[in-house]
C-alpha cells in the first residue's frame, strides 16, 4: 500500500481528500503539526506528498525545499492561488505538479496514480521476468510464453498481469487494478477493466493454460 503525506491546514479539505484516498486503498498520513513537517516526513517516509502553499509557520514552498533536500519523492501542490508565478515557483522549488483549488477529487486521484506509477511501478531491471505455473511474463517486450508458445500483450494487459504476478496467492482488488491503469489522459471504469481482464484471459488460454486467473466475486482477482 502506498503512503501519502497530506499537508493541508484546512481541516474540512484535509478530511475530504483523506477519505477519498483511503477509498482507493492509499495509506494517508495527515499532518497537523505544521512546524514539524520535515521531521514527520523523515519518520513516515511517504511515497508521495500533497502540499498546500498557505500554511501556518512556514509556507509550502519552504517545506518543499526542505523535503527536496533529503528526498526525490513526488510532490503535488494543492492551492487556491491561481497566478502563473505561483505555478512556476511551485515547480521550480521541486514540485512535480500543481492542482488549483477547488479541484475534482477524481482528477486528483488520477494524477496521484500516474506519478506513483512513473516513480515506482516501472523501475524494473531490464531483463526481469515473472514466472508462475510455467507461464513467463517478459517485461522487456510485454509478451507471455508457455511451453514454447508466445503471444503479445497490450499495454493494459501487461500492466494488469504484472500487478497480479507480483501478488501471487493474494487477491488484487478491482480498485487496485483500475488505479494501475489510470493515467492523465484516460479514465478507466469498471467495464474497461473487465474487458481487459477477459482479453488477457483469452490470450493465456490460447497458450493452453486454463484457469490461470481466478475471480473472487466482490473482491477481485487471484493467481493461485
Amino acid at each position: 500500500m502506498y503512503r501519502i503525506m497530506l499537508i493541508e491546514d484546512d481541516e474540512k479539505i484535509r478530511q475530504i481528500v483523506a477519505d477519498k484516498l483511503r477509498k482507493w486503498q492509499y495509506d494517508v498520513m495527515e499532518v497537523t503539526r505544521f512546524d514539524q513537517v520535515l521531521k514527520e516526513f523523515e519518520q513516515e517516509s511517504p511515497h508521495l506528498v500533497l502540499l498546500d502553499i498557505n500554511l501556518p509557520v512556514f509556507d509550502g514552498y519552504y517545506w518543499c525545499q526542505q523535503i527536496r533536500s533529503v528526498s526525490k519523492v513526488p510532490i503535488i501542490f494543492l492551492s487556491s492561488r491561481n497566478q502563473n508565478m505561483d505555478i512556476i515557483m511551485a515547480i521550480n522549488m521541486g514540485g512535480d505538479d500543481f492542482i488549483q483549488k477547488p479541484f475534482d477529487l477524481d482528477i486528483l486521484v488520477t494524477k496521484i496514480s500516474a506519478l506513483i506509477r512513473r516513480r515506482y511501478t516501472y523501475q524494473e531491471e531490464p531483463n526481469i521476468t515473472f514466472v508462475h505455473r510455467g507461464l513467463k511474463l517478459n517485461v522487456t517486450n510485454s509478451t507471455i510464453e508457455y511451453r514454447g508458445q508466445s503471444t503479445e500483450l497490450s499495454r493494459n494487459e501487461f500492466i494488469l498481469l504484472q500487478l497480479m504476478m507480483r501478488n501471487i496467492g493474494k487477491i488484487v482488488s478491482r480498485e487496485d487494478l483500475m488505479q494501475a491503469l489510470w493515467n492523465e489522459d484516460q479514465f478507466v471504469d469498471d467495464n474497461t477493466l473487465t474487458v481487459n481482464v477477459n482479453r488477457m484471459r483469452r490470450k493465456i488460454a490460447s497458450l493452453s493454460l486454463e484457469d490461470f486467473i481466478v475471480t473472487r466475486k466482490g473482491m477481485g482477482y487471484l493467481i493461485e
